[in-house]
């Protein structure tokens, strides 16, 4: 006979998603999702209240690892490292928007199936490297963008990074998807091995890779049509 799983808890996650689309203080929803699944996990309130604490002092420092990176990344910007990668990328002559954006999606897929998902990003990676040289690509040849197509380059830049990020990171043996799944899947009996599991997150990774790469041809052709071909 197999113990029935109680879903209550899971009530912590609409607390978040109904704060976050509220723009409710981030600290007070996570607070009250805290509660909310303490509450339907019928966890003792002193036990919620040290967990919290054990939470708080685990992750004092993270501000602080956010924001130096910001800072370091703002000081590289600001001297100049916009405006050198989009240089060099106008000095290749065979580069498009399309084929330097496949190049990263590859590059991002491949890095995160061997867990290393630090190595790209919105913050550090797309804003100031990735999306710059994928509008000098553009540029180089067919000259001055709209700005609604600048836009959109920018969009598929950022597009490229979570497709190459969340297909990827399904391969690495030890994510935490692939643990929780595990972990649930064994409470119910099924004992799976997690190198399985990742092993079949491979033809997704591939297929995920094919149709992305498919719709970044697809916006060339979109960046030769909205430029006259020039």
């Amino acid at each position: 006979m197999h113990t029935a799983v109680n879903l209550w808890p899971l009530l912590g996650i609409a607390v978040v998603t109904a704060g976050f689309l509220l723009r409710l203080h981030p600290v007070l929803v996570v607070i009250a999702a805290c509660g909310v699944t303490g509450w339907a996990a019928h966890m003792p309130l002193m036990h919620l209240l040290e967990s919290l604490g054990r939470a708080f002092i685990k992750t004092r420092n993270l501000p602080l690892i956010l924001l130096l990176p910001l800072a370091a990344i703002g000081l590289l910007e600001r001297f100049g490292l916009k405006e050198h990668a989009q240089a060099s990328v106008a000095r290749i002559r065979s580069a498009t928007t399309g084929r330097l954006l496949t190049v990263y999606l590859l590059a991002r897929e491949v890095a995160a199936a061997f867990g290393l998902t630090s190595l790209g990003g919105h913050p550090n990676m797309v804003r100031p490297l990735v999306a710059p040289m994928a509008e000098a690509a553009a540029e180089a040849r067919h000259g001055t963008l709209p700005e609604p197509l600048r836009r959109r380059i920018r969009a598929m830049s950022a597009a490229t990074d979570n497709v190459g990020l969340f297909f990827g990171e399904d391969i690495f043996v030890a994510f935490g998807a692939i643990v929780l799944m595990q972990t649930i899947l064994k409470a119910e009996g099924l004992d799976v091995d997690p190198i399985r599991m990742a092993l079949w997150g491979i033809p997704t990774a591939v297929t995920a890779f094919v149709v992305h790469a498919w719709n970044l041809r697809r916006l060339d052709a979109r960046i030769r049509r909205e430029t006259g071909g020039r």
